[in-house]
């Protein structure tokens, strides 16, 4: 068996810029957010697929293009975390303006805060930006587990087996 096609198709399925957008369809489909208007929740997954994955792969083009990366695999992740930190904060203020969902404002602030923490640690040492996105999707997990919302004990065993 190719474990090289394996892993890679692992590691793109559960790529950091695709976590949030996991998350935020799990938050507006098993918990009290189900009960949002469709409108509100088309926006809500509207922001988070721009600020997540859209402006990060625009910008990592961007970047590519001036030559600052030589190419999109970023070696150096350094740019894309730092590129990440900026689009978390960026949507965490797009949301704030709802003001019913500050728990998932704090989620963005706390995504932003994990790249944030990442690019500080990775200027000495080598970090997995797969790992600690994994790391945050259990934790938000465990503890709407012990809060009680929702029905999160099959997406907490399969955020663990992705984490593991």
């Amino acid at each position: 068996m190719n474990y090289t096609k394996l892993s890679n198709g692992i590691s793109w399925v559960l790529h950091p810029f695709v976590l949030p957008v996991y998350m935020i369809v799990l938050l507006l489909t098993a918990t009290t957010f189900a009960l949002y208007p469709a409108n509100v929740k088309f926006y809500l997954l509207w922001v988070v697929v721009l600020y997540a994955v859209i402006i990060p792969i625009l910008a990592l083009g961007v970047l590519r293009s001036l030559g600052r990366i030589s190419d999109y695999r970023v070696d150096d992740r350094r740019e894309r975390m730092l590129v990440g930190t900026v689009c978390y904060v960026l949507c965490a203020v797009t949301i704030s303006k709802i003001p019913s969902v500050v728990f998932l404002r704090k989620f963005m602030g706390a995504a932003a805060c994990c790249e944030a923490m990442c690019f500080a640690v990775s200027l000495r040492w080598k970090i997995s930006l797969h790992l600690t996105g994994m790391g945050a999707a259990v934790a938000l997990l465990v503890v709407m587990n012990v809060a009680g919302v929702g029905h999160m004990l099959l997406p907490l065993t399969i955020a663990l087996l992705g984490a593991g």
